[in-house]
C-alpha cells in the first residue's frame, strides 16, 4: 500500500498546487490514499469548512492539523462535523473534533491516522507522549496501518516521539517548520520517519510568505501583515510504502514536486 502525505498546504497557491500535481503524482506512483496537513489553507491562517472541502475535492482523503487550527472560527464546524479533519489530539478531554480517525476505501485495507502537537515552542497542550502509546494500542485494535503527523517545532521532539512509537506505528511524519528535511528513514521496528515533510505552496518568499514584510519585521520589530507570497509554488510531501499485513514501512521518499 501507497501513503502519500503533503505537507502543510499554505494558501490558495498551496490548494492550487494539490490541484494540479496530485493526479499526476498519483499516477506515476499508484497512491492508494492521500493525507494533508491543512491548518494553513485558509490565507495562510487556518482552515474553513468550505476550504476543506475543496481540498477533498482534490482527492486528499484526510486533512490533519496544528498550531493554526482555531485561526478562522468557521473551523467549529469541521471539528463538529468531518470525519476526515483532525485537530491535534492531545488537547484536553473534551474539546471539540477528534485526533484521530480510521478510514477505508473500497477493497482496501483500513488505515489509521492520528495528529498529535508537540509542546516545545508551541502553544501548551497535554503531553503527547504521555497518551501516544495507550492511543496507539487502542488504535491497532482496528488497522496495524498506522500514519501519524506530528506539529512540532523541535526536531528533538519529533525525533523522540517517532522512536517512542518505532514499531507500533507505520509512519511519523512532522510538519509546522515548513522546510523539508533530507533524513528519510525506516526504525528498526519497521516505522518510517520524516523529521518534517516540507509545505505546499510558493517558495518564492519565507515559509510561503512575502519576503519585504518578514525582512522589515527583524530589522524594526514591528508588527507586520504576512501576506502570501505568489512564486516558485512546489508540492512537498512523503511517499510511504506499507506492507498491508504486517503495517510496516517498507519504503519512505521525499515528494518534492513543482508546479508548472
Amino acid at each position: 500500500m501507497k501513503i502519500l502525505f503533503i505537507g502543510d498546504i499554505v494558501g490558495q497557491p498551496g490548494r492550487r498546487a494539490v490541484a494540479k500535481v496530485l493526479p499526476k503524482l498519483r499516477q506515476q506512483h499508484g497512491i492508494h490514499y492521500v493525507i494533508a496537513n491543512g491548518e494553513n489553507a485558509a490565507g495562510g491562517n487556518g482552515i474553513t469548512p468550505a476550504i476543506a472541502e475543496e481540498i477533498f475535492g482534490y482527492g486528499v482523503d484526510v486533512i490533519t492539523s496544528g498550531d493554526h487550527l482555531w485561526d478562522q472560527k468557521e473551523v467549529a464546524e469541521l471539528l463538529a462535523n468531518e470525519k476526515r479533519f483532525l485537530r491535534p489530539m492531545n488537547y484536553p478531554a473534551g474539546t471539540a473534533g477528534r485526533g484521530v480517525t480510521v478510514l477505508q476505501l473500497g477493497s482496501l485495507p483500513a488505515i489509521g491516522v492520528m495528529n498529535f502537537q508537540g509542546r516545545t515552542f508551541m502553544p501548551p497542550l497535554e503531553n503527547p507522549f504521555t497518551i501516544a502509546r495507550d492511543a496507539v494500542r487502542r488504535l491497532r485494535e482496528k488497522t496495524k496501518i498506522i500514519f501519524v503527523d506530528m506539529h512540532a517545532e523541535a526536531t528533538s521532539e519529533k525525533i523522540a516521539f517517532a522512536r517512542m512509537l518505532d514499531g507500533l506505528v507505520s509512519a511519523v511524519v512532522g510538519t509546522h517548520t515548513h522546510v523539508q528535511t533530507a533524513d528519510e528513514q525506516i526504525f528498526p521496528g519497521g516505522t518510517a520517519y520524516l523529521t518534517d515533510a516540507g509545505f505546499t505552496g510558493p517558495h518564492e518568499g519565507c515559509l510561503g510568505r512575502e519576503l519585504e514584510p518578514i525582512i522589515d519585521r527583524f530589522l524594526t520589530n514591528m508588527p507586520r501583515r504576512f501576506e502570501v507570497a505568489k512564486d516558485r509554488v512546489i508540492l512537498h510531501g512523503a511517499l510511504i510504502e506499507i506492507d498491508e499485513v504486517t503495517g510496516k514501512a517498507v519504503n519512505i521518499q521525499r515528494v518534492s514536486e513543482a508546479l508548472l
